[in-house]
């Protein structure tokens, strides 16, 4: 397992659960994934938790304050930037709202919280001390992030502008035109940074959203324990076109919704 050190600026570093029962969720995702826990003091009976895999740091979780009573249990996902509060500033100007203006995470980064022009919520990510995640693209750690949109042209231009990505659309068949956003730079091993889908007719209503996948070393498996430990299965194991792998799509207990992903590379 390689432990990841740096990201690059418009990659995706980090993800984080916003939850309603940090206890609960640290049950059912430490069953799931395999993941143990690290409690961080945030103040009085608040704690940041690290959640870690083999001793690494692949993600976060904390219990909703009253400040975000109103929003809903999620995955967050961010992205590292070499400047938040210059990115920041591009956003707006592209078109994005700012829910929350650049500010310090005291001596591990700063960070600002941005809302694309079709809905989406995202933050943004500059690394002093925390980098992000050690591990991706391993059994249990974050390998892929993904934007529902009811604006795929809108939201397209919002990040192409923004982080300098550029887009490749694939033909998913029956699943419609898949968009990957890519790195500039066509010199990168791996080029792809996130994927976009138009929002289906069976969703709805629902708000645009950025969708967090782990992957797991079996997708049908590990969606049935999802079941078994208490979530549902929003959509049911399927394959992906061009032999890329299995994924499904399901909801802890709390609410939060987030995809399983099996590889067929490795």
């Amino acid at each position: 397992m390689t432990t990841i050190n740096s990201y690059k600026h418009g990659t995706f570093s980090w993800v984080e659960l916003a939850t309603t029962d940090s206890d609960a969720a640290k049950k059912f995702y430490g069953s799931l994934f395999g993941w143990t826990f690290d409690d961080m003091p945030m103040g009085p009976d608040a704690f940041y938790t690290m959640c870690k895999l083999d001793g690494k740091t692949a993600s976060a979780l904390f219990k909703k304050g009253a400040d975000m009573k109103d929003v809903p249990t999620h995955w967050g996902s961010y992205l590292t930037v070499d400047d938040v509060d210059a990115t920041t500033a591009k956003a707006k100007a592209n078109g994005g709202k700012v829910m929350k203006e650049p500010f310090d995470v005291m001596d591990v980064g700063r960070m600002s919280v941005i809302v694309d022009p079709t809905g989406a919520h995202f933050c943004l990510w500059q690394a002093k001390k925390h980098i992000g995640a050690q591990v991706k693209n391993e059994n249990g750690a974050l390998c892929w992030n993904e934007i529902f949109t009811t604006n795929v042209d809108a939201a397209g231009k919002f990040y192409v502008n923004t982080f300098g990505w550029k887009t490749k659309s694939v033909d998913m068949g029956p699943m419609g035109t898949y968009t990957l956003f890519n790195y500039a730079d066509a010199g990168e091993k791996d080029p792809n940074v996130a994927g976009m889908m138009p929002m289906p007719p069976n969703m709805k209503g629902i708000p645009s959203h950025w969708l967090a996948y782990f992957q797991v070393a079996d997708c049908d498996a590990s969606t049935k324990k999802v079941t078994e430990l208490g979530g549902k299965t929003i959509a049911p194991p399927m394959d992906i076109p061009g032999n890329i792998g299995r994924f499904s799509i399901v909801q802890d207990p709390q609410g939060a919704v987030f995809a399983l992903f099996k590889t067929t590379h490795y």
